[in-house]
């Protein structure tokens, strides 16, 4: 998670300045940074030993923009969120080919600025759809504003052939140290994502009763939907083909009870015994290993939370235990546990585990109509309007400047104008310092080394750095920008530093006025959109779970649904808070609403593991649904949430 450098300047600076000083730490992905080595670097050499160094920087400006999207996760998710924007690149590349080359500055701008209206529409969907709309953005101004010999046509299949490139590295190589984790490398980012749902409960139940439990069910939320987009990516059958995916959705779905429990416990708020955390964190090891996870530790069964989670602990060893290579071991996982008390009692969750298994719950469904409602509501339509100005007035201030290479002005413009991305302030400030610093140093590369050879090592090297450099978006720019500079001149322009300082400065400013000027509608649409979704989802829960309803898997299903879209919304919320204050306070109270509804689900799956318990409701628990549903409507109409279906909706549950 982003952190600050330090907690003092969170303390003293403002909100919009600590943002932007903040960068992510975790280790080095060296799985990524290979990758990023073999991409580009490689294929603009092959292009410049053939003597085609422009097809050469076009191809390696697709594998550079497969490699900023470049994410842990696993190969099959890879395909799809590289992919889609590699596709997305290549027809931008072509429309603005063509539309440069036949049209006048007018109409040209006209047309990008529709591109950037749609653009900016789709990136309101999700990650994968924003990385689809840059790229398609970019590539349209590459294609329109720098000289190439190449048709259109020919320019895609190479950008294509950039990204694909990346993807196949993707899928072959296997990642440092899994080999020796477990036997199918294919399946390493899967096996590594169920693992850390399994650790992030352990984190939980540890937790419980302490400062940390909220941030730790936080960080359970975020595997648990790491995990769900690692299993559900595409496929060209419908079900698993091989033993060991069958294995990895059987231990994902054996970790969602589990899930449950622990946030049961954690809402109880009464602090655990160590050895409760015990058997999450030893079945963690078995996902990863793929060896049997042993006897594991059964806690009391005292209160409903211990009862829920001694029965997922049961579940989930008979899963590891039917799904493992080892089927004959001495102390079976599933025997471990009954015998861990005594007693062998059917387990209710069997079921459950069956119908999970026959609905697909790792994969997260979203009907057409449902997409289309994001691309045209408010927060579509807020994205799509500002993006649209933006990248639009970029490319007719840059063509009135009468700049040969002018892309690089609208192509800055859109990396800043993305809202999903970060604050807009904080963008600016780390994309125009970013830029200066990679300016200047490749100005003094290009000063030693030789061409082209030594241009095609930084390339490679670039690369190479992009995955570490994304902890910051200043160092990504940088890196970036060295990258972009040395493509330029291996095309046969001339040094570009300092005129790229002057436009990317321009293309700031630009940004910067046109994110501040009055739109459209109502200022905050993306937040209150995803706010609205949110809503949505912890009613449809709630409903679920006071109608007395004994489909399980459903349950599962929709309080996945809660938290991930909850996690969405919070996210959103403090982007928005990080804005400059003229921004910000479009969104106050948001924050505000978000927690409640937050502990309103917190509730919800408290309530949920009682009914199973007991098949009733304690007066703790419903007084405390009572209240939360109070402060919801009052919080909902300080902050301007009343559109649509509001948190009053939630009263008819």
């Amino acid at each position: 998670m982003p952190r600050p450098f330090s907690v003092s300047l969170s303390a003293v600076l403002p909100l919009w300045l600590a943002h932007a000083l903040r960068t992510q730490r975790g280790p080095v992905p060296w799985n990524a940074v290979v990758r990023g080595a073999l991409a580009a670097g490689p294929l603009l050499l092959a292009a410049v030993l053939a003597g085609r160094e422009s097809l050469g920087v076009v191809a390696a400006l697709g594998a550079m923009l497969a490699g900023i999207n470049d994410r842990p996760g696993s190969r099959r998710a890879a395909v799809h969120r590289l992919g889609l924007p590699g596709l997305a690149g290549a027809a931008g590349l072509v429309v603005g080919t063509y539309a440069g080359q036949q049209l006048g500055a007018v109409p040209l701008t006209l047309i990008l600025t529709g591109l950037g209206l749609v653009a900016g529409a789709v990136s309101a969907v999700g990650p994968v759809a924003s990385g689809a709309g840059t790229q398609l953005l970019v590539a349209a101004a590459i294609g329109a504003g720098m000289p190439l010999p190449e048709p259109g046509w020919q320019r895609a299949l190479f950008f294509l052939a950039g990204a694909g490139w990346l993807i196949a590295l993707r899928l072959a190589l296997p990642t440092p140290g899994a080999g020796s984790l477990a036997n199918d490398f294919r399946f390493d980012g899967e096996r590594i994502a169920v693992s850390a749902v399994y650790d992030a409960v352990a984190a939980l139940l540890a937790a419980v009763g302490g400062p940390e439990a909220g941030a730790r069910r936080a960080a359970l939320t975020a595997a648990l939907d790491h995990a769900q987009d690692a299993l559900a990516g595409p496929r060209l059958r419908r079900y698993a083909s091989s033993a060991a995916e069958r294995r990895l959705r059987a231990q994902y779905a054996a970790a969602l009870p589990l899930a449950e429990a622990a946030t049961a416990l954690a809402w109880a708020g009464e602090a655990l015994p160590a050895r409760t955390a015990e058997g999450p964190r030893r079945l963690a090891v078995s996902v990863r290993t793929g060896e049997p996870c042993g006897p594991l530790p059964a806690p009391a069964r005292s209160v409903a939370g211990l009862r829920a989670l001694d029965d997922a602990l049961l579940h989930a060893a008979e899963a590891f235990d039917r799904g493992g290579r080892k089927q004959n071991t001495q102390d079976t996982a599933g025997k471990g546990v009954a015998a861990s008390h005594g007693t062998e009692h059917p387990n209710p969750l069997n079921h459950a585990a069956q119908q999970t298994q026959q609905q697909g719950l790792h994969a997260r469904t979203v009907s057409g109509k449902a997409l289309l409602r994001t691309v045209t509501g408010a927060g579509g339509r807020e994205y799509g309007f500002r993006v649209a100005l933006c990248f639009g007035a970029s490319a007719a201030v840059a063509q009135a400047l009468h700049h040969v290479h002018w892309y690089w002005l609208p192509a800055t413009a859109v990396f800043l104008v993305k809202p999903d991305l970060g604050p807009l302030v904080s963008r600016v400030l780390n994309r125009a310092a970013g830029t200066v610093f990679g300016a200047v140093l490749f100005a003094g590369l290009a000063a030693l080394l030789p061409e082209p050879g030594g241009l095609v090592a930084v390339v490679a090297i670039s690369g190479a750095l992009i995955p570490v450099a994304t902890r910051h978006f200043a160092a990504q720019t940088a890196v970036v920008t060295v990258l972009v500079l040395s493509l330029v001149m291996v095309g046969g322009e001339p040094q570009a530093s300092w005129s790229r300082i002057g436009e990317t400065l321009l293309a700031c400013a630009i940004v910067l006025i046109g994110g501040h000027l009055p739109a459209p509608g109502r200022r905050g649409g993306n937040v209150r959109a995803r706010l609205a979704r949110a809503s949505d989802a912890a009613h449809a829960y709630l409903t679920h779970v006071l109608s007395g309803a004994d489909d399980r898997a459903a349950r599962w299903a929709l309080r996945r649904e809660a938290y991930r879209t909850l996690a969405e919304a919070r996210a959103a919320i403090e982007r928005a808070a990080a804005e400059l204050p003229t921004l910000a306070r479009h969104t106050e109270g948001t924050d505000e609403f978000a927690a409640t509804l937050e502990r309103l689900v917190d509730t919800t799956t408290a309530c949920a593991v009682h009914l199973d318990d007991t098949g009733r409701l304690t007066p703790r628990h419903t007084e405390r649904l009572a209240t939360l549903l109070d402060e919801l409507v009052e919080q909902g109409e300080r902050a301007g949430l009343g559109e649509g279906r509001g948190p009053g909706d939630l009263l008819t549950a």
